[in-house]
């Protein structure tokens, strides 16, 4: 009998190989079963699959158990995944699994994993974790993709009720929750003590983090070509991310481009730091004049780890004993003074090129949260006002 293996390709084009295959007879519908599997990376490997398998059909101990664990079905759709999203997103899949899944998962055979466990499991998740739903959902992935090869049937997954994380209220606490953005007073605080410093690359990075809305990786991932000083313009293509290689430069967050205005303050101080890296390059005797040079490089005039802020951040708040924010937290502060300048939902989505309006609009409820604070302000002035006129 000839075994049938086809061919196919990968994103990278590298060639696998997989096999269609009968497996026996249903019994409740009483129709043919078949399953695919795939992935394989020599013709041989895929035969000898095949071979192993026709025989477990023969015996008619195919499907009785699944010899498979979690840990190694992962490995094989890790193999296909990695081919099917960036880099950066790869690193952080392979943390959460390695730092939560596969400790818990990992030395499972997948056929005996049922509901009862995944439950116990998303319970432990719910209590330290955050996000322990997109955690359950990543460990999720690896289960389907054992049904679609034929290894399990089922989803135990689908069985798990989600814990209700409980809000707990503290009568020292109450409405102190940390907001990670400043109000327009903190800003303009902030900024005059930024100008204050000598290092016109930090003041720089930080001005333009603040009165552009950018993602600190954006903001790195610069060049200056970028830059149009006539229009006052930034077109924003790229972003500095971390693979496992280290850093790269790779698509913005939403995979588009934008072109966004800025104020001439921020581009007079984007000019003094050109001319200041190009003395500190020429005394190296490197050229700043290519159509690829970073507008923020690092010191060897490499991608700059945009996580060298944190640091940066951190002690020009400390020397000034300024109120706690993140670098992203500059990026909230501009979309929730914009919407408190008047701006459209739309004009701020695409200025901070949010893929998904949902989060233009969660910050936007943020905002006109706030703004229902002076509401009775405003009607009580308004009956005041009338009182005094009669």
């Amino acid at each position: 009998m000839t075994v049938k293996i086809k061919t196919y390709k990968l994103q990278n084009n590298e060639t696998r190989y997989k096999f269609h295959i009968y497996i026996g007879t249903d019994p409740l519908t009483g129709k043919e079963k078949t399953t695919t599997r795939s992935g394989f990376k020599t013709k041989k490997d895929a035969k000898d699959a095949y071979l192993t398998l026709q025989q477990e059909v023969r015996n008619g101990t195919y499907g009785t158990v699944a010899k498979d664990t979690y840990g190694e079905v992962y490995d094989l759709w890790l193999e296909q995944y990695e081919n099917t999203v960036e880099d950066s997103t790869l690193l952080k899949t392979k943390r959460i699994f390695q730092n939560h899944i596969l400790p818990a998962f990992g030395s499972y055979r997948i056929a005996n994993i049922d509901g009862a466990i995944c439950q116990k499991h998303v319970n432990q998740w719910s209590k330290k974790l955050k996000r322990f739903s997109m955690v359950k959902n990543y460990a999720a992935l690896v289960i389907k993709y054992a049904i679609k090869h034929g290894i399990i049937d089922k989803n135990p997954f689908e069985l798990v009720e989600m814990p209700v994380i409980k809000s707990k209220i503290s009568i020292d606490d109450d409405d102190e929750e940390f907001e990670n953005f400043y109000s327009r007073e903190q800003l303009v605080q902030f900024l005059s003590y930024l100008q204050e410093d000598e290092n016109i690359k930090k003041q720089t990075v930080f001005r333009l983090l603040a009165f552009s809305g950018m993602r600190k990786g954006e903001v790195f991932g610069l060049r200056w070509s970028d830059i149009d000083f006539e229009t006052f313009e930034i077109r924003i293509t790229k972003a500095v991310k971390r693979g496992e290689d280290g850093l790269y430069l790779g698509t913005t967050k939403n995979g588009k481009s934008r072109t966004i205005k800025i104020d001439q303050e921020t581009m007079e101080l984007l000019k003094l730091w050109r001319i200041e890296q190009d003395v500190f390059f020429s005394a190296k005797k490197i050229n700043t004049k290519t159509k690829k040079q970073l507008v923020f490089s690092n010191t060897f005039n490499a991608l700059q780890d945009p996580n060298k802020t944190v640091l940066w951040l951190s002690d020009l708040l400390k020397q000034h004993q300024l109120e706690h924010i993140t670098t992203h937290g500059l990026r909230h502060t501009h979309c929730s003074l914009l919407f408190e300048a008047g701006a459209s939902i739309k004009e701020v989505q695409y200025r901070l090129g949010h893929s998904d309006v949902k989060t233009t609009l969660e910050i936007y409820a943020h905002v006109t949260q706030k703004t229902k604070a002076g509401t009775i302000d405003k009607f009580t002035d308004f009956l005041n006002n009338e009182s005094d006129e009669n």
